[in-house]
């Protein structure tokens, strides 16, 4: 049998991601060795296309993601991490994500790119609005914060300067508010101009 009659059989002839029937195609899930069916997927065009380019995404049609993460096939598995990273700021992708086991060997996959290179130390801080933040930019907090342990409310509004990035932790930057170094999560600030 064929790698795409293996697919068809195997996803009863619905894009492994959203469940569409119509224009189906398989799609190789990289970086892969064989091309065999256990690293394919059976997609249609509407997921192809947004999936090749990050630019035409719609985030809702990834809403789908909420069903086919749990996927006992792993290259399904691999996908829907994927997509979920690279929607990841948008909030609830971020909320499936938290929610999404995967094993050792499969976030692996999952963490590869098309070389064949892990890429799990590249870790991107966004703002609350998405924007990338880099170290020594300024920000500006918009919620009040308790600092614990200092005793005092880093108030919204407050802009820090020249920021430090947490290397292991996306959600976490370092900065200076009244003298005090602190950790700020990117959820409550937003890269200034």
């Amino acid at each position: 049998m064929s790698t795409e009659q293996t697919l068809h059989q195997r996803s009863e002839s619905k894009c492994e991601l959203c469940t569409a029937t119509e224009n189906l195609s398989v799609y190789e899930v990289p970086p892969s060795s064989d091309a065999g069916a256990e690293q394919c997927i059976l997609i249609c065009n509407t997921c192809l296309e947004q999936i090749n380019n990050p630019e035409t995404v719609n985030i809702n049609h990834w809403r789908c993601l909420n069903d086919s993460m749990w996927s006992q096939v792993p290259a399904v598995q691999v996908m829907a991490w994927r997509m979920l990273t690279r929607l990841s700021a948008e909030g609830w992708p971020q909320e499936l994500l938290d929610m999404l086991y995967l094993e050792d060997d499969i976030l692996t996959w999952a963490k590869a790119d098309s070389s064949g290179e892990t890429h799990a130390d590249s870790v991107i801080h966004k703002d609350s609005n998405g924007a990338i933040l880099e170290a020594g930019d300024t920000i500006t907090l918009i919620k009040d914060l308790n600092v614990k342990g200092a005793n005092f409310t880093a108030k919204r509004g407050t802009a820090v300067r020249n920021i430090s990035l947490v290397a292991d932790n996306a959600e976490h930057i370092e900065g200076r508010v009244e003298g005090q170094r602190i950790v700020i999560l990117t959820q409550f600030v937003k890269k200034s101009n």
